[in-house]
């Protein structure tokens, strides 16, 4: 008996698997849902897919069409998404950028990435326009909230002007989505190529870790220039899940709290930092929230703030996440059921991904011992755009190589102890800078802390302390070494205690340990 014959009559672009068509199908099916909410005003799935694709047309009449990249400089609002779908649904490449960079650092990035236009709002149109004085390559400038005034175009004028519409492309799923560049705090920075896969995997993980359904409401605070943005919404548009945008202001926990009251938010991520003084304003004067998952990463949690968080939310999924922009960035996931039990730890690769911790020679090295762990899987990203050479370095012997030293106990949880450019050798020793600065955190005078090595003529290098401390606080470096007595190795121990008023970092928020090193 023959198989019966079925008729398929959509086009091939729409079964393909990305958010462009994932968006048209809910504005298809759910059309006056709300897709996205931003200080109060929603978007509809019908209102979303009908603005980008009038961008996505605007921008092909221009002459941007597949492969060309276009900066995205904006601050959180929903013509950034709607940038960024418009973009990708001609077959371009958005290269989201971070705000806080000063014109000569987004210049690098345009040149680097080759860009032929840019995307911003009236804010950031002064720097916008700096960039551009030096980069007469990109000729077209869109502003958000502006009307057409000289060279610059109006985004309200463009999604208005006549034209043809914009006819759906068949966009591979292998195809570049995103170029996002890395923070740069070892160099120059490099920009990874993340396609609509990479993408569609990200989604995948995130409903998988944090538990994401139909009905949720995802309330986002991270920029969207940073993958931690752009990635956690990916299962937001797969699914058909609303969104609230947050403003980028200054972290107020009052205002937070506030707001998720007020949209009956199901989940956020926030770091650690930002959920101690949210714990905190909670147990002062209590909102009914609906929060079902809470989720963190960034940076370590203490047990302090990690048993504030299931006292505050005891009946709230709580999720640490941990990976990188070149990973999508997710690999590995930490169920606030072992948080405390494996406190220190990122928890355990996620399923989807392949994981090995090798030596210097590829090796795999033996459980509780360090070494790096490397990827592969479909959320690794393409490779380094325009960089051959980092690209080669970064996937060699087959695997994406992290740069994070980690260990893992017998039960799989991976703890990370440095950076691997970081490691200090002192006396034929290793030392870990992120394993003896997760200790000076612990502190009660030590606000900030960076450890570094400084060259020495006895021990090759030592380690040094550098740190920011609490308001009116001293601290001397004999009364560190005797809170270090009993938590770490006499040789993990600085050698030296340099005070400073607050450590460099770079725009991402990243302590820039190059310039450290530099000043000593």
């Amino acid at each position: 008996m023959s198989a019966p014959t079925v008729s398929i009559t959509e086009p091939a672009a729409s079964r393909r698997n990305h958010w462009v068509n994932h968006i048209a199908l809910h504005a298809q099916s759910r059309p006056d849902a709300t897709a996205v909410r931003f200080l109060g005003q929603d978007t509809t799935w019908a209102q979303l897919h009908r603005r980008f694709t009038a961008f996505a047309g605007a921008l092909a009449r221009r002459g941007i069409g597949r492969g060309d990249r276009v900066l995205v400089l904006m601050l959180n609002n929903p013509q950034y998404l709607e940038a960024v779908f418009g973009i990708n649904a001609i077959g371009a490449i958005a290269v989201p950028v971070n705000f806080r960079l000063t014109p000569p650092e987004i210049g690098y990035l345009a040149a680097d990435s080759g860009a032929v236009a840019i995307v911003t709002d009236t804010v950031l149109a002064p720097l916008a326009a700096a960039v551009r004085a030096g980069r007469p390559e990109l000729s077209t400038c869109v502003v958000v909230g502006a009307a057409t005034e000289g060279d610059l175009l109006g985004y309200e004028d463009l999604l208005a002007e006549p034209g043809s519409p914009h006819e759906p492309l068949d966009i591979p799923e292998d195809s570049p989505a995103l170029v996002m560049y890395t923070s740069g705090t070892t160099g120059s920075p490099k920009g990874a190529v993340l396609t609509h896969g990479n993408l569609n995997a990200q989604s995948l993980t995130c409903i998988r870790a944090l538990d994401s359904r139909p009905g949720d409401i995802t309330f986002c605070t991270s920029p969207l220039f940073h993958i931690a943005g752009l990635g956690s919404l990916a299962p937001a548009f797969q699914l058909g899940i609303a969104t609230v945008l947050h403003p980028l202001t200054a972290f107020d926990a009052a205002q937070m709290l506030d707001a998720l009251e007020r949209e009956q938010a199901t989940s956020v991520f926030m770091v650690p930092a930002q959920w101690q003084l949210t714990c905190a304003e909670q147990a002062a004067r209590p909102r009914k929230l609906a929060l079902r998952v809470i989720s963190w990463g960034a940076a370590p949690a203490s047990d302090t703030v990690l048993r504030a968080m299931a006292d505050t939310f005891p009946d709230a999924l709580n999720v640490a996440v941990f990976g990188q922009t070149e990973m999508s960035p997710i690999t590995c996931v930490l169920e606030g059921a072992d948080a405390i039990r494996k406190l220190g730890s990122v928890g355990k690769p996620i399923p989807t991904i392949a994981t090995r911790i090798v030596d210097d020679a590829m090796n795999d090295v033996a459980p509780g011992d360090i070494g790096e762990i490397v990827y592969r899987g479909p959320t690794l990203m393409q490779g380094y755009w325009n960089n051959p050479d980092a690209t080669a370095e970064a996937f060699a012997g087959g695997w994406f190589h992290s740069g994070d030293l980690v260990r893992q106990d017998d039960e799989g949880f991976v703890y990370v102890v440095d950076r691997k450019k970081d490691m200090i050798i002192s006396g034929g020793e290793n030392i870990y800078c992120a394993e003896v600065e997760n200790v000076l955190f612990a502190h009660p005078k030590i606000r900030e802390a960076a450890v570094i090595g400084r060259p020495d003529e006895q021990w090759g290098e030592i380690p040094v302390a550098v740190v920011a401390l609490e308001p009116d606080a001293t601290l001397a470096l004999d009364e560190l070494a005797a809170f270090l007595n009993t938590r770490l190795a006499r040789y993990k121990h600085p050698k030296d205690l340099i005070l400073t008023d607050a450590l460099p970092r770079n725009a991402s928020g990243k302590v820039v340990k190059p310039r450290l090193r530099e000043s000593l």
